[in-house]
């Protein structure tokens, strides 16, 4: 259905209405935040999309013509339907706001995310808005990649810059991986070369994690040995670091507390670059919106 372009504006007939129930351009003007003349020069801009005068205008005011009455009769049920059309769309989205489904790399969940889903609650709560229930899914840096590009969730947060066709992305923050080993390992007093570090087996996150990749490309044309042990959780390797399990790499936010304590010791190994990006990732041709978008900027911002 195309409608005739001589139909009003949704606006232009709230005002035609207001002024059939103020009885004065001037009380509209009041009650609508405009001045006398910007009313009625809209109410001429409405007679001339019309074909018709609306109004009659003389030295006591103005009033509404027989024309300009029907016009307002008219509009009622169509205001009414605007509304009921307005109220549905607020429900909509106040559903759509109440949750968020999130997912995230290990790295991000467990150090970057907490900070960040704490400044979104502050953030609803000072501008009186409801909290958004949030769904995290914690995944290796490929499975977030599956979850978005299959909408199971709509908003992603992968380690390293390795993404596939699909996927619009956003750098949130930059991270640097580090060789750990427990104190009085051989390499706190010698440490390794690239090549020495590749050949030797660590305990090592599986296959298709963000750290996992970042080391391979890192120590690359070299084949990375064998994992002495794999493990899917950051937690787990560290434990197994302790233990005397073997040499790892690691996050430096996973590993910040050993290091300061002296649990653990950074082995720098000259002439490899460890450093990474962290994304938000989306599915391609879309924008993040309600809650996701503002996730989106405090993990971009910081605010």
């Amino acid at each position: 259905m195309v409608l005739s372009p001589h139909v009003p504006e949704l606006s232009s007939l709230e005002l035609l209405t207001t002024v059939a129930h103020t009885g004065s351009l001037g009380a509209t003007g009041r009650e609508l935040g405009l001045t006398q003349q910007a009313v009625s020069a809209r109410i001429r801009t409405v007679e001339r999309l019309i074909g018709v005068a609306l109004l009659h205008r003389g030295p006591r005011g103005s009033r509404l013509t027989d024309a300009g009455r029907l016009v307002v009769d008219w509009a009622a049920p169509v205001l009414h339907a605007a509304a009921a059309l307005d109220a549905g769309i607020d429900s909509l989205r106040e559903r759509r706001d109440d949750h968020l489904t999130i997912a995230a790399s290990y790295t991000v969940a467990e150090y970057l995310l907490p900070g960040w889903l704490v400044a979104l609650s502050t953030e609803q709560a000072a501008a009186g808005l409801p909290r958004t229930a949030v769904h995290l899914a914690v995944h290796n840096s490929e499975q977030v990649v599956t979850e978005v590009l299959d909408g199971r969730t709509e908003l992603g947060f992968v380690e390293g810059p390795d993404l596939p066709a699909g996927l619009a992305h956003r750098v949130v923050a930059r991270d640097e991986l580090v060789v750990v080993v427990p104190p009085g390992h051989p390499w706190t007093r010698r440490p390794p070369g690239p090549r020495d570090l590749a050949a030797t087996p660590l305990v090592a996150r599986e296959a298709g994690s963000g750290t996992r990749r970042a080391y391979e490309r890192a120590v690359a044309p070299a084949t990375p040995a064998p994992p002495a042990v794999e493990l899917s959780s950051t937690s787990a390797i560290r434990g197994a670091v302790l233990a005397g399990a073997g040499p790892a790499v690691l996050s430096d936010l996973a590993v910040h507390d050993d290091l300061a304590t002296g649990r653990l010791v950074a082995v720098p190994v000259p002439g490899l670059a460890l450093d990474r990006t962290l994304s938000a990732v989306w599915p391609d041709g879309s924008t993040p919106t309600g809650p996701a978008r503002d996730l989106l900027r405090i993990a971009t911002h910081g605010r």
